[in-house]
């Protein structure tokens, strides 16, 4: 038996609201794949309400934002037929986030998260969609465009800001 590779476990600086794994106030989402989705499983608690019973809208943003992100870095390092945590490392950051929200999405149960990469264009821009599911039910549904911004073996194409931000890699 294999033990479950987490997307954020390999991720660097681990320290994101959404899924960073030291961020003691964070969501701590945890990613994996399961055949070409990459899926995660997310017990909302009670500071997370947007009214009784019902999750907030924005920690739902959050929780797919995040999702996609590490399914886009996940999804790179698939490609090239390499483990999770090996050279070169990736980034990728949010280009565009399009939610369509179905329901509301109930608090009494883990919600379920089920992301892919959709179309790659240029090897830096992933399309990618996701699904949100809370009791059974579909809740949410995401288009969401990850660029990637930082590659450990190719620093120069970054753009300056996050060269400058980020020189220790």
């Amino acid at each position: 038996m294999t033990q479950q590779q987490y997307f954020q476990d390999y991720m660097p600086d681990k320290v994101c609201f959404g899924c960073g794994t030291e961020n003691p106030d964070g969501l701590h989402i945890r990613s994996f794949w399961q055949g070409d989705e990459a899926v995660c499983f997310w017990q909302p608690q009670a500071a997370y309400q947007g009214w009784p019973g019902i999750t907030c809208g924005g920690i739902i943003a959050t929780l797919i934002d995040c999702h996609c992100m590490a399914t886009a870095m996940a999804t790179a390092v698939r490609n090239e037929h390499r483990p999770l945590g090996s050279a070169p490392h990736y980034r990728f950051a949010t280009g565009s986030l399009y939610i369509r929200y179905l329901q509301p999405t109930p608090m009494d149960s883990p919600l379920e998260l089920r992301a892919r990469v959709t179309d790659i264009k240029n090897e830096r821009k992933y399309l990618l969609t996701c699904e949100l599911f809370g009791g059974g039910e579909k809740t949410a549904e995401a288009e969401v465009v990850a660029f990637l911004v930082y590659r450990s073996d190719r620093p120069e194409l970054s753009p300056l800001s996050f060269q400058r931000e980020n020189n220790r890699f």
